[in-house]
């Protein structure tokens, strides 16, 4: 089978955290949680609160300062007020300031107080520390290496619907080792974090469908997901998509629809996708040629559904194959 990759996402109050591959470095993606409705903070109001010990407050100051709402962005401030809040035994701020120590901002890097934190988060149900916790266990990061409590942690997010620790789980699965290979366990994790419109499993599901990997071989089914992760801006998808349409496998035979999708896919990054349209140009009209400029212009003013998602990684080899 082909050799897969997984790729490192962490996680923080303000960033999910999805982990697929052993050895990568994280990719952040930031999305604030917490009085996100309503993202207007007074700050006086919140700082007088927090001199008379309010956890709550003490713990949007934090997250005030490290996103750089209502004040100017202060990692140091915010791990003042995550600190302060943490000794109240917030799981918010203690997921927070491990995140803090995990990425060395506002305090000195320490992989052992980010597990510590993590821990402790975790411990109360916090579901992104859960997963966060995972991630040092299969890494080794503050704490001894230990597959299988790493995938306790993935598990126990999992279960409660985090979809970058369903992920994290089907990659475990999808790789072997510590844990014993189960291709079909992979599919049904990356299935639950697709149902959910997660762009980087719909992409890997779909592979699983390409190659018949832990599934039947089905060429309709992996048009369906990889179409679903490409309509977000996912680079990798956007590459599989024009080939399946070059190729006509899963859906009908289209250069135009394949060379916007290329297009699309090479100004994501996907260096491969420049190299599939100058062989598609060739056997191309010039109106179609027209026709598939347009449609990528149009696709390209169409922003990404999902942050980050052009610069996500999926589990490795694209349909075309390896690199």
């Amino acid at each position: 089978m082909n050799s897969r990759t997984f790729l490192l996402v962490t996680s923080p109050a303000i960033v999910w955290f999805c982990v697929f591959t052993a050895g990568a470095e994280p990719l952040q993606n930031a999305k604030p949680i917490g009085d996100t409705k309503n993202p207007q903070v007074d700050i006086s109001s919140l700082q007088q609160q927090a001199r008379q010990g309010d956890a709550k407050a003490e713990y949007l100051l934090g997250w005030s300062y490290m996103t750089g709402t209502g004040v100017s962005q202060n990692f140091v401030e915010a791990a003042k007020y995550y600190r302060q809040a943490a000794a109240q035994s917030s799981p918010d701020a203690e997921f927070a300031l491990g995140y803090l120590y995990e990425q060395g901002k506002g305090v000195l890097r320490d992989y052992h107080q980010a597990a510590a934190y993590y821990t402790a988060a975790a411990q109360k149900g916090h579901l992104t520390a859960e997963n966060n916790l995972g991630s040092m266990y299969e890494y080794g990061r503050g704490v001894h290496k230990n597959i299988r409590q790493a995938q306790h942690w993935y598990r126990m997010a999992a279960d409660h619907g985090d979809v970058t620790a369903q992920c994290n789980l089907a990659s475990l699965y999808f790789r072997g080792g510590r844990v014993p290979r189960n291709y079909p366990q992979a599919a049904e994790w990356f299935r639950k974090a697709a149902d959910r419109g997660y762009a980087p499993a719909q992409e890997d599901l779909a592979w699983m469908y390409f190659t018949g990997t832990g599934v039947p071989l089905d060429y309709s089914s992996a048009a369906h997901w990889v179409q679903m992760a490409a309509d977000q801006g996912f680079a990798r998808a956007q590459l599989d998509l024009a080939y399946l349409y070059e190729q006509g496998k899963g859906v009908p035979l289209n250069y135009v629809k394949s060379y916007m999708w290329y297009k699309a896919a090479a100004s994501g990054g996907e260096q491969r996708a420049i190299g599939r349209l100058k062989g598609l140009s060739a056997v191309m009209t010039k109106e179609q040629i027209s026709q598939a400029n347009a449609a990528a212009g149009q696709l390209s003013r169409s922003p990404p559904k999902v942050d980050g998602a052009a610069d996500s990684k999926s589990i490795g080899s694209s349909f075309i194959g390896p690199r």
